[in-house]
């Protein structure tokens, strides 16, 4: 990819193909990098899907219990998984429907939701689980639904309280789904479903905390039709998404912006990849930062602990830094099938906590202030209500634009906690 002066101004980043070597980078400066997917990846597609039938099964009974998988290739789609539910749901309406809003409508593009062929294979949960986990139980006794451990993660280095390269790549892909669907601010009928960005951030990491300096490298993949050269790919990429999306001040003249490497992405979707639900895992929480439990959200209901453990650890370690008890914080849970009560408990403050606390005492603290029980996330989170499909594309945490409750931090009661005891 040949450098484009028409684009490259003074201090504006250059469009390049060729690496140079690492550059040095001062003491206590390092570099760290997150991706993100548009919602037309055939992952993110399945990740749809399945939460797009739970929530359908939400709105109809609020009890339901879901375990929904999807996987997608050339020309079909296939759900299954185990569902009990007083709901009446017609999946494959659910189906076709999800991959219309999505943007597939051709063979072209990489599938057609008319054509498609749509496979439904789904039982009612085991009876042994269901018994160990809720039969004859009441709702604050709820057991988990199976074992695990969950991970939550929560930073200042930005007002979401989030990674800055997860932010950036997941900002870069949500405009990019933004202007394909709406198509303004500027007509793009040859942008396509599919895509991919990934953001490198040059950190400064400071008595634990993290401090981003500026963006070192972008790249960005979007899927096109035959009728738009590179030129115009590259001008639109970084007039409507780059220069709307990047913070000015993180963008200089060494900033590395790779724009389809590849040469050309006219062949995406299911048509180029085999799609599943749980892939994209790290997409969907803290790119990379932090950690993961290694269990999947989409298509699970808040019984399963994967997930709505997983918001729960959110929304710990986002109260705490909220709170200013922390910068940086990393809260483990662990569950244990059919137990209500939970295993364990673990905050990680990178050496970031505030002056006067210890670790020990930000656990006296959460314990006093969350309920950690399955059914209490249920209720307090509000995980029971449509709003699923939301989270399957452009991330789980961090939305300003969605009102997710694991979003909104938590005013901390600090009284009659006895603490350095």
């Amino acid at each position: 990819m040949a450098d484009d002066s028409s684009i490259n101004n003074g201090n504006v980043p250059i469009l390049i193909q060729n690496v140079s070597k690492f550059e040095e980078l001062p003491v206590g400066h390092f570099l760290f990098t997150s991706e993100s997917v548009c919602s037309g990846h055939p992952d993110k597609l399945c990740d749809q899907i399945s939460d797009a039938i739970l929530d359908a099964c939400l709105e109809q009974d609020p009890h339901s219990y879901v375990a929904c998988e999807t996987c997608t290739k050339t020309g079909f789609v296939m759900v299954f998984g185990e569902i009990t539910t007083r709901a009446v749901v017609n999946f494959e309406e659910v189906v076709r429907n999800t991959v219309k809003q999505i943007g597939y409508d051709s063979d072209e593009k990489g599938l057609n939701y008319k054509t498609m062929k749509v496979i439904i294979n789904l039982d009612q949960q085991s009876y042994e689980i269901a018994e160990c986990v809720y039969i004859h139980k009441r709702a604050e006794d709820i057991g988990a639904g199976d074992q695990g451990m969950m991970f939550g993660y929560a930073t200042d280095e930005t007002p979401q309280l989030m990674p800055m390269t997860h932010v950036l790549a997941t900002s870069i892909t949500r405009k990019l789904d933004e202007i394909r669907v709406s198509n303004t601010p500027v007509s793009v009928k040859w942008l396509r479903p599919d895509g991919k960005a990934q953001v490198t951030v040059q950190y400064q990491k400071k008595d634990g905390a993290l401090i981003p300096r500026r963006i070192h490298t972008i790249l960005i993949s979007i899927q096109h039709s035959e009728y738009v050269n590179n030129d115009e790919i590259y001008q639109f990429v970084y007039e409507y998404v780059i220069k709307i999306v990047c913070p000015p001040e993180l963008l200089d003249s060494k900033t590395r912006i790779f724009i389809n490497p590849s040469g050309k992405f006219t062949i995406g979707g299911p048509a180029a990849d085999a799609g599943l639900t749980g892939r994209k895992i790290i997409v969907d929480t803290y790119g990379g930062w932090g950690a993961h439990g290694g269990g999947a959200f989409s298509g699970k209901d808040s019984t399963k602990v994967d997930r709505s453990g997983a918001y729960m650890a959110r929304l710990v370690a986002k109260s705490l830094v909220a709170s200013n008890l922390c910068r940086r914080c990393l809260v483990q849970l662990s569950y244990g099938i059919g137990i209500a009560e939970l295993l364990s408990l673990n905050i990680e403050t990178y050496g970031t906590i505030c002056k006067g606390y210890t670790e020990k005492d930000l656990l006296k603290i959460v314990m006093h202030n969350f309920d950690f029980r399955p059914g209490a996330l249920l209720k307090n989170l509000k995980l029971n209500v449509p709003q699923f499909q939301k989270t399957a594309s452009g991330g789980h945490f961090g939305r300003t634009d969605c009102n997710f409750v694991w979003e909104e931090p938590v005013t901390l009661t600090l009284q009659n906690i006895k603490i350095n005891t």
